[in-house]
């Protein structure tokens, strides 16, 4: 097997376990903001053992590292929200939603990084409109609020996603990942009176969920992360992008075989997730950029549908 095919493989089972993401969030009885905080909570905790990230906070400049706290805090309210959305609907809305930060991305990305605005890119959030209006159709009324919810979830990811491009290469991304989920989880931490919504962090999971919580944050968190940085070095951005873009189909198919959830959407809800992965799905054919490697991004970009 060549480097570049043993590459795929190993990208595709990186999005297959961020699919699980949805699924044990779904599992996990924990309310959201407690499944957030315990998730970055384990991830941080698991890369203080690693002396490359010491390294790496030696190094960095402080001017930097509030940079990336700040970061931490949008990719830590885009969990809490897709997780609510989870919660307030089912897995298979919620990855559905966070599709739609595609849609934001043309919108949210020339603003923050100074790249022009590309006109045919905004032809995707235009595409997927009717989308929207199936999936919407396609639900019941009890999970409206989790559509909203997690289409906040979207608009945040395009958020962070963004100054994440702008800002990657001035850190390691292992230390880039500590200090954005750890101060993520600490600011999420101290905001819970302002989200009373979403529960609270105080809250010791059971053995089931500690398990479950367990498998989260090191089998669906940190091994996709540290796979992902070995098949990035011999994959184009191009390429990356289209395996990440299966996250949502993956994430959905988990959820009919392991949740039964077809059983609470219509065939209208079907319909438009068809319209708006065709979208996802377009925007890499519309945007090719010329040939490069993918950067090493960090993990809070990780399932943010986008690599380059």
């Amino acid at each position: 097997m060549t480097p570049a095919a043993k590459a795929q493989w190993q990208m595709h089972a990186c999005v297959l376990l961020w699919g699980f993401t949805a699924i044990l969030g779904k599992a996990i009885t924990l309310d959201a903001m407690a499944l957030v905080v315990w998730r970055m909570g384990l991830v941080t905790a698991a890369l203080l053992l690693v002396p490359r990230v010491w390294r790496g906070l030696r190094a960095m400049p402080a001017r930097q590292l509030a940079i990336y706290a700040g970061i931490g805090f949008l990719v830590a309210l885009h969990w809490l929200t897709f997780y609510g959305a989870i919660k307030l609907a089912n897995a298979s809305v919620a990855v559905t939603c966070i599709a739609l930060a595609t849609v934001f991305v043309p919108l949210v990305e020339p603003w923050i990084t100074g790249q022009r605005f590309q006109p045919r890119e905004l032809l995707i959030g235009v595409a997927v409109v009717p989308g929207v209006a199936l999936v919407v159709g396609g639900v019941p009324a009890e999970m409206y609020l989790g559509i909203v919810v997690g289409t906040v979830s979207a608009l945040l990811v395009a958020f962070f996603g963004a100054l994440n491009k702008r800002h990657v290469e001035r850190g390691d991304p292992l230390t880039v990942t500590f200090v954005e989920l750890g101060a993520g989880g600490l600011f999420l931490a101290l905001c819970t009176p302002l989200l009373p919504w979403f529960g609270s962090p105080l809250v010791l999971p059971g053995l089931r969920d500690g398990v479950l919580l367990l498998v989260l944050a090191m089998a669906c968190t940190l091994l996709p992360f540290a796979l992902s940085l070995v098949a990035l070095r011999h994959l184009s951005a191009f390429s990356a992008q289209l395996a990440v873009n299966l996250e949502p189909v993956y994430a959905i198919l988990l959820a009919i075989v392991l949740l039964g959830e077809q059983r609470e959407l219509g065939v209208m809800f079907y319909a438009g997730v068809a319209i708006i992965l065709a979208g996802v799905f377009a925007h890499p054919l519309l945007v090719r950029r010329p040939p490069h490697r993918a950067d090493p991004m960090p993990l809070g970009t990780a399932e943010s549908k986008t690599v380059d």
